[in-house]
């Protein structure tokens, strides 16, 4: 049987024959990496809210709000120096001009045009013979410091009458004209810096005295610098303490240094040249000569600006207040608080902290009205502390007492 013993030898090749084990995969046991996942769209995003930012550290918002502390300070030092250098000087113009006019002297210049006062002869008259503290005596005339440079000169040396008044004379010298010396003393630095100039003058130069009804024109001659003590820099006879004395002399006192504690004083001495009548015209020294031939006194039209004119910012503040009050209260009917709006409903992150930043973010309105409002708002503080501040800062705080030497009326 052929054909069954074909049969079994193949059925027996078939058992000889075993399939292969099937692989393993070559990525059996290594690690797979995972897809990226798929962006998902911010639900902030979606509704226009502000994407969230990194705010700045603890340490960096303390460094901030110091360097604006730092900053105010600066500003308020700032003001002072402007309240000493500029502000003082124009509450004493208004002061003296006040003064001037409430004297009722008459008018050397006679209109747009006068006459050159003659030189007198004979004896030299006296005027006043005395005044009580406060008064106006005189008034002094110095071309080389300016054309229509002008102070008042009142009795008394008191900080009250050389903060406001211009000059103040010392009680214990002579009158202007009187034989001896007419010692006048003012401040070199603020307050209207009457003698702040006493550096340039030059031998020769006039210093003009006008009382209410004579001139004295004097010429300067020289100066010293001395110390405090030396008091006899204002004596009758400053050259010879042991002689009487024969010159009729002027003499100006001032501080020394300019613009630092003052240590010293710097002394200008004059002798008088010739007097004159305030009836007859202007000393020559004063007059101007037109191309009408017309003789113009120098001195005699001089402007003065609006805030001397007021002698005081309190109005100032006051209408700057209003006009704060009435741009704040219409942005605030109009657009109330934008930036507020917007950081509560999240369409803006949370600020950094800030002095400044958190005035301008209080401010109703758009940018434009928000930074008018915060520059107007610092405007008001900045001339109320000059008006108050500075003032009160002078008189109470003996650093600056001692360098001020403020005092009020």
């Amino acid at each position: 049987m052929k054909h069954s013993r074909n049969s079994q030898q193949i059925q027996g090749d078939f058992q000889d024959f075993e399939a292969p084990a099937p692989a393993e995969p070559e990525y059996a046991g290594e690690v797979t990496m995972a897809l990226p996942p798929v962006p998902m769209p911010d639900p902030n995003a979606r509704r226009g809210l502000a994407q969230p930012a990194a705010k700045r550290s603890v340490l960096w918002s303390v460094l901030g709000i110091l360097g604006e502390v730092l900053m105010t300070l600066a500003a308020v030092c700032a003001l002072y120096v402007v309240w000493q250098m500029w502000w003082t000087g124009v509450q004493s113009e208004h002061t003296q001009v006040e003064t001037r006019q409430s004297a009722s002297w008459s008018d050397p210049a006679g209109g747009d045009s006068s006459k050159v006062a003659k030189a007198q002869s004979g004896d030299v008259p006296v005027q006043p013979t005395s005044a009580s503290d406060g008064e106006l005596i005189a008034q002094v005339y110095v071309p080389r410091f300016g054309q229509g440079w002008v102070r008042n000169v009142v009795e008394g040396t008191d900080e009250a009458e050389l903060s406001l008044h211009g000059l103040g004379h010392y009680p214990s010298t002579q009158m202007p004209g009187s034989v001896g010396n007419f010692a006048v003393a003012g401040h070199r630095n603020g307050y209207g810096r009457p003698l702040g100039d006493v550096d340039l003058l030059q031998e020769g130069d006039a210093i003009i005295v006008r009382t209410k009804d004579y001139w004295y024109v004097y010429k300067y001659t020289t100066h010293k610098i001395v110390t405090p003590e030396h008091s006899e820099v204002i004596a009758a006879n400053p050259e010879d303490l042991n002689t009487p004395p024969s010159k009729r002399m002027i003499t100006l006192t001032t501080c020394e240094p300019k613009y630092t504690t003052a240590t010293h004083r710097w002394i200008s001495y004059g002798e008088l040249s010739y007097w004159a009548k305030v009836s007859d015209g202007v000393p020559q020294e004063l007059a101007t000569s037109s191309n009408s031939a017309k003789v113009a006194f120098s001195s005699s039209n001089t402007s003065r600006s609006f805030v001397s004119k007021l002698g005081t910012l309190q109005p100032i503040v006051l209408w700057a207040l209003v006009a704060y009050l009435v741009l704040y209260i219409a942005a605030l009917v109009a657009w109330r608080y934008p930036v507020l709006r917007e950081i509560r409903a999240g369409k803006r992150r949370r600020p950094d902290a800030s002095i400044y930043g958190w005035l301008l973010r209080h401010q109703p309105g758009p940018l434009v009205i928000r930074w008018a409002l915060l520059i107007l708002l610092l405007f008001i503080v900045s001339v109320a502390l000059i008006q108050w501040a500075c003032p009160w800062a002078a008189s109470h705080i003996p650093i600056l007492q001692s360098m001020s030497n403020y005092a009020v009326d």
